[in-house]
């Protein structure tokens, strides 16, 4: 029985040692999503800056038409973790590449994250490049800025042209999240139509002093930076947010799992605590209701009375 009381004590620092690491966990997710939420706010406002540049590009020289060619390469860029404890946040992103690329042919995954790498390849993909999630959000220019160099190399190795999608987790309404998969070169045709009905505000028209191919260059390579800064952002923010969650389930069980073991625990010291009170009470029975045993009678011996030894005095 102590053998046991002291095994569910072992077991009980156990398992509060864990639950100071998942609360740690717990604390350091809800601490790092702030800065990068604050960087894809800031982003999305650079990007519609941008947006602004590309309307009063289509307000000087006439609408954007951007047509993809059929022999363009595909290149995709996959945002995940390099850490794991998210439940299954990099595995939706891999199904939703293997729904997209199922019908089509030679393609280039370009991959953020370990773990991402991990879940693509588990899913029958290959990826031609990963590159580690940064550390901070200092780090997220430099992340964007390898990106956007590499697909600049990809680009000039195919004459045919190219085409870049961002694969990515987004939050939703009522703290859901979902995987997307966004169009970003070409420009999708819901911003060519958006650009094209926008109207102009402003009293004064656009003037350029530029050759208009490098413009529209100088517009689309921010555009593509905005776009995969705010991409990877977004999957950090949602990255802490599905441990946050994780770890707020897994230190309910183990408050589940401790009280348990307390109510074990309680229930183990009183049973050992009853036995032992068991066992003095019947001890103490077993000498109490004890007979006593017969007096020995007195042998004669060479020192018992006499009758024949005189008696002194006489």
């Amino acid at each position: 029985m102590t053998q046991t009381l002291e095994s569910l004590i072992r077991r009980t620092e156990a398992m509060q040692g864990i639950r100071g690491i998942v609360h740690t966990m717990k604390t350091l997710s809800a601490i790092n999503r702030y800065p990068y939420e604050q960087a894809a706010r800031a982003i999305n406002d650079w990007r519609d800056t941008i947006l602004d540049g590309l309307q009063a590009f289509a307000k000087t020289h006439g609408a954007l038409t951007q047509s993809e060619d059929a022999r363009a390469l595909p290149v995709i860029v996959a945002f995940g973790s390099d850490q794991g404890l998210c439940g299954n946040y990099n595995e939706i992103v891999a199904q939703t590449l293997v729904t997209h690329l199922a019908t089509r042919g030679q393609h280039i995954i370009l991959c953020i994250g370990a773990e991402m790498q991990d879940a693509i390849q588990g899913a029958g993909l290959k990826t031609e490049r990963a590159l580690m999630t940064p550390a901070s959000v200092d780090g997220l220019g430099r992340v964007v800025s390898d990106l956007v160099t590499r697909i600049d190399a990809v680009r000039a190795a195919h004459p045919q042209g190219i085409t870049v999608m961002l694969a990515f987790t987004e939050r939703m309404a009522h703290g859901q999240q979902t995987a997307v998969l966004r169009q970003v070169l070409p420009l999708a045709p819901d911003v060519t139509k958006t650009l094209s009905d926008r109207q102009w505000t402003s009293r004064s028209l656009p003037y350029f002093n530029m050759a208009p191919t490098a413009i529209l260059s100088a517009l689309m390579r921010h555009y593509l930076f905005a776009n995969l800064f705010y991409a990877c952002a977004e999957a950090l923010v949602t990255e802490n947010s599905a441990r946050f969650a994780r770890m707020q389930q897994a230190e309910k069980n183990i408050d589940d799992q401790l009280d348990e073991l307390a109510a074990t625990t309680r229930t183990t010291r009183q049973s050992a605590i009853t036995e032992e009170l068991l066992d003095v009470i019947a001890g103490f029975e077993a000498l109490k209701h004890r007979r006593p045993r017969p007096a020995e009678s007195a042998k004669p011996g060479i020192f018992a009375p006499s009758d024949s030894l005189p008696v002194v005095g006489d």
